[in-house]
């Protein structure tokens, strides 16, 4: 049975309009536009695709479903978020992962989030790092969105926000950009029906975003942040 408050909860959070930060980032997009790398629709199709089938399905829903099952345990969280911090090697997108998840948490315990407040006060103590993942999986537990819902909307900002970094970089219109989207559903409901993988087997070889990544920070003229 449907457990519509999770799915209602699910789609704000996967609503753009939502203020979590995410538009500062490209996560290498924007030094692969400069490099004539990803050019038109079907190169950002195949960089999408692979941020999300190399990336996200392999690496960050398994610390989203790590952190989403520590509940209240806040050590089991740290782990996770300790996890996310040591596996991911490029620092723009360590610290862009850091930034998008304090601003959630921060977003969350101005709402009257609990569970969120706790985050943030841990996450001001220094106590964890704070990722994106990390954050989201406790903070949208806390909210009554189910384990299931939760990797949908995880894979589901993580498409959005490239597609979204596309557009702003003049690469696509709106309409390829809704093809790029659509093409991948296929593909992520395959991932979204089998397990996420356990911390233990946690990978990402999205080795061109990440090179990217880390040139993109020496230059001066950027959109943005990484």
């Amino acid at each position: 049975m449907t457990d519509h408050a999770s799915a209602l909860a699910a789609l704000q959070q996967a609503d753009s309009f939502f203020p979590g930060g995410a538009m500062a980032f490209s996560w290498g997009l924007e030094a692969l536009r400069r490099d004539a790398l990803v050019v038109d629709a079907r190169t950002l199709a195949a960089f999408v695709r692979t941020q999300a089938l190399r990336r996200w399905a392999t690496f960050d829903q398994g610390i989203v479903c790590a952190a989403w099952r520590a509940g209240d345990d806040l050590d089991a969280w740290r782990e996770a978020d300790a996890l996310c911090e040591a596996m991911t090697l490029p620092e723009p997108l360590r610290s862009g992962s850091r930034r998008l998840g304090r601003t959630l948490a921060d977003v969350h315990a101005r709402l009257g989030l609990d569970a969120a407040r706790r985050l943030r006060d841990a996450l001001a103590e220094r106590a964890s790092p704070g990722h994106l993942p990390a954050v989201q999986g406790g903070v949208w537990r806390a909210l009554g969105i189910g384990l299931d819902d939760a990797r949908a909307v995880s894979a589901h900002t993580v498409c959005t926000g490239a597609v979204s970094a596309a557009v702003r970089l003049g690469l696509v219109g709106h309409l390829d950009a809704q093809r790029v989207l659509a093409s991948l559903r296929a593909p992520l409901a395959d991932v979204l029906s089998r397990d996420a993988p356990e911390p233990a087997a946690l990978s990402s070889t999205t080795f061109a975003a990440d090179i990217a990544a880390l040139r993109h920070a020496a230059h001066d003229a950027r959109l943005f942040a990484n």
